[in-house]
């Protein structure tokens, strides 16, 4: 019996290795490398703008979870709010190769990013799976079909929460949502983890002690 690991495929290795070197050489965050008060202050797409040359990736052993979660689901279709460079996009986008089925819709508002990140795929030979809305996600997902088996939520905190609601309806049950940076502290979090916590609200819910934390929860 053949066991197939996208992830093993010399190609994706090689951009993954190249991602998180430049990531961990970047040596920033978002909040370190942005003007004071621009994550509170900023619109979207000037923050986008802003922060056009930082990587912000999911951490390896994140990616690595990302890619069993849709192997064991096997979802037909993945949405990822906040593409960034495309790393955990990659991870993502692997996955639904060796399922042999599915698809990966991912949004980013920043241009650079986007072309960085397209440059890559066709690198990788995943780019055929991968579809990137740029704009902002409220309103690119918003024709987005369902129904979603897999939602990553990695964009701008603040806005996780309105793209949950919006995407909610397409949802269908036993779907995965995943956020990372829960533990960060920053606060902006703290609405979206408040609701997928209220178990009026549908969800079940456990925080994976990853890096800065990723709070999975299942749609009920």
């Amino acid at each position: 019996m053949t066991h197939t690991n996208t992830l093993a495929d010399p190609r994706v290795e090689t951009a993954l290795s190249r991602m998180f070197a430049l990531a961990e050489q970047d040596g920033t965050t978002a909040r370190a490398s942005l003007p004071p008060g621009a994550i509170e202050s900023l619109a979207p797409q000037e923050l986008a703008d802003a922060a056009s040359g930082i990587f912000m990736p999911i951490s390896a052993d994140g990616g690595k979870l990302l890619y069993n979660l849709v192997r064991a689901i096997r979802p037909a279709t993945v949405v990822e709010f906040g593409m960034s460079f495309g790393i955990s996009t990659l991870h993502l986008a692997a996955a639904v190769r060796d399922n042999g089925t599915g698809r990966v819709i991912t949004t980013e508002m920043s241009k650079e990013k986007i072309a960085a990140a397209r440059s890559t795929f066709a690198e990788t030979g995943l780019d055929d799976l991968i579809t990137i809305l740029e704009g902002d996600a409220r309103e690119t997902l918003a024709d987005v079909e369902g129904p979603l088996e897999l939602v990553l939520l990695d964009g701008w905190k603040d806005l996780c929460l309105p793209v949950l609601r919006q995407l909610e309806p397409r949802l269908r049950p036993g779907a995965l949502v995943v956020a990372d940076d829960v533990d960060q502290g920053e606060g902006l979090l703290k609405p979206y983890l408040d609701y997928v916590r209220d178990p009026a609200n549908g969800y079940q819910c456990v925080t994976f002690p990853i890096e800065d934390g990723m709070e999975i929860s299942c749609r009920l």
